[in-house]
């Protein structure tokens, strides 16, 4: 298998990682915008655009800033090359059209939203069949300073809004994972801020109010929390769900009624696989670029 990654960072290792726990044959190729790019083992690195149409890639990996994923994939649309995307998709909303012309070209993407592949997630998207739901509350803090050691976290482009970055939407799991256990929600409210004691131009806390018909689900997310906290709580009639996604956990009225041991690191891997197999036989379904861009328009659309 050969793969080409068009942008080299810190969550490209972790997807090159993944493909080569699947395929450990795969040639990684990693098209790099300067001659003087670093060389990392087991990547070779092409410098002009113009060798895609020769190598015969199986796939690309879209991993650079956010704010250059519409440029990206406009230029790659001509190849007809099926795309593994990190998410978010875009940055922003004006990409109908690209959108349009991905399903025109049968273009087969998938966007990376990896925690749907998280047990205890999956656990809860049974669960809650045939359940009345009162209320839902999502948390997701973490101290941004500690997601990339030994570097500048104010040089990141989560710190940085003309980058693409900020946790409304750096943060786009929990609002990807709502989405996909709830639905589409009929009314969207939502407040951006960016006040904390990181000075960054992003918006380091978003929340979000999602009104669905029977219920409101309410997403909080901030870059600033130093004692990581990532839960998922439902209230149905019947009682309390309480997802813990950091440990995997999920409880029903206090009590243990699901845990495993695996980390979401190990999600990677699992995404990676289900889109290789989604490529060899035709069949992806799950968060198409199509469907990523329903969730970017509940992070991003005006109210």
């Amino acid at each position: 298998m050969k793969v080409l990654i068009i942008g080299l960072g810190s969550i490209a290792q972790k997807h090159i990682q993944a493909i080569k726990n699947i395929r450990p044959d795969s040639e990684i190729y990693a098209l790099r915008s300067t001659i003087n790019a670093a060389v990392i083992s087991d990547v070779t690195n092409i410098y002009n655009a113009d060798e895609i149409a020769n190598r015969k890639f199986d796939f690309i990996v879209i991993s650079n800033p956010t704010a250059l994923h519409y440029q990206t994939i406009s230029g790659l649309l001509q190849y007809n090359i099926p795309l593994f995307i990190e998410k978010p998709i875009f940055d922003k909303l004006q990409a109908d059209e690209l959108i349009e012309a991905i399903k025109q070209n049968n273009i087969p993407t998938y966007v990376a939203c990896n925690l749907r592949f998280l047990e205890c997630l999956i656990f809860t998207k049974l669960f809650l069949e045939g359940k009345r739901i009162n209320e839902v509350n999502i948390y997701c803090g973490s101290y941004l300073p500690d997601w990339r050691p030994g570097t500048n976290f104010r040089e990141s482009y989560s710190a940085n809004k003309e980058l693409g970055g900020g946790a409304h939407i750096d943060l786009i799991h929990e609002i990807d994972y709502a989405y996909w256990l709830f639905g589409h929600p009929s009314q969207i409210k939502k407040t951006f801020r960016s006040v904390s004691s990181l000075t960054i131009n992003a918006t380091d806390y978003a929340n979000y109010l999602l009104a669905y018909d029977q219920f409101t689900a309410n997403v909080i997310l901030n870059y600033y929390r130093k004692d990581s906290k990532r839960e998922l709580e439902i209230v149905f009639e019947e009682g309390t769900c309480l997802v813990n996604l950091l440990n995997n956990t999920v409880t029903w009225n206090e009590e243990i009624v699901f845990e495993s041991a695996q980390k979401i690191a190990h999600t990677y891997t699992l995404q990676m696989k289900y889109f290789i197999e989604g490529i060899t036989n035709n069949n992806l379904s799950l968060n198409t670029a199509a469907e990523a861009y329903q969730v970017l328009k509940i992070c991003l659309e005006e109210e």
